[in-house]
């Protein structure tokens, strides 16, 4: 495939992320919920590079390549943090601001 480009699913908030922003106070079955939700946003089509540059950082450590996929990637993120009362830094805050600020309304 060299010379392709080629895509996948990427989880948007990793577990690990979660795990530090608040999901290890968690029981068992609301950790469960958390990494098997398939009704909120958590999937974002990327590159293999980009999955791999990515990790499980948040947006303040790693943000789409394309900035025509921050608002997408920002509210996505928002809303599961805010759905499972997750913890924001200050950082991440500033930078979520940033990706929502590209929203056109």
């Amino acid at each position: 495939m060299q010379g392709r480009l080629r895509e996948l699913e990427e989880p948007l908030r990793p577990l690990a992320e979660g795990w530090r922003s608040g999901a290890a106070g968690w029981d068992p079955a609301r950790r469960k919920a958390f990494a098997n939700d398939l009704t909120h946003p958590q999937l974002l089509a990327v590159t293999a590079a980009s999955n791999r540059s990515k990790g499980d950082q948040s947006p303040d450590l790693w943000q789409p390549p394309d900035k025509a996929s921050w608002c997408q990637y920002g509210r996505a993120w928002t809303t599961v943090k805010s759905t499972y009362a997750l913890t924001v830094t200050e950082a991440e805050k500033k930078m979520l601001t940033t990706m929502l600020d590209t929203c056109a309304s």
